[in-house]
């Protein structure tokens, strides 16, 4: 799905701007939040009439803080999205999760 020439794009960038020293665990995770908080704001009077423009900057900063982190931490995407997908169908089995939004402590 991300093409490596754009894993690559994103390394150079953060690279040519020496940035990677303020590229902490944690001042990713922080950034993360912070867009993601900006991505939510873009749905925050009307959930409805929204810029899709506006989402799709708010989300892309969300997903190359991501990705970033991920890099950082020398973690494998697909990986972590398999090993996460794995516990999510073993927390929400089919057959008490389809077509209901209970959180699986209460399925």
């Amino acid at each position: 799905m991300l093409k490596p020439e754009t894993i690559m794009r994103l390394k150079k960038f953060v690279s040519d701007r020496d940035w990677d020293q303020f590229h902490s665990p944690a001042n990713l995770a922080k950034s993360i939040s912070i867009e993601a908080n900006e991505l939510l704001e873009c749905f925050q009077w009307d959930e409805e009439n929204y810029s899709l423009d506006n989402v799709k900057e708010e989300l892309a900063d969300v997903m190359t803080y991501c990705l970033d982190l991920a890099m950082k931490l020398n973690l494998d995407v697909d990986q972590i999205i398999n090993d996460k997908m794995t516990k999510n169908e073993n927390k929400y089995p089919l057959n008490k999760a389809k077509g209901v939004a209970t959180k699986y402590d209460k399925l």
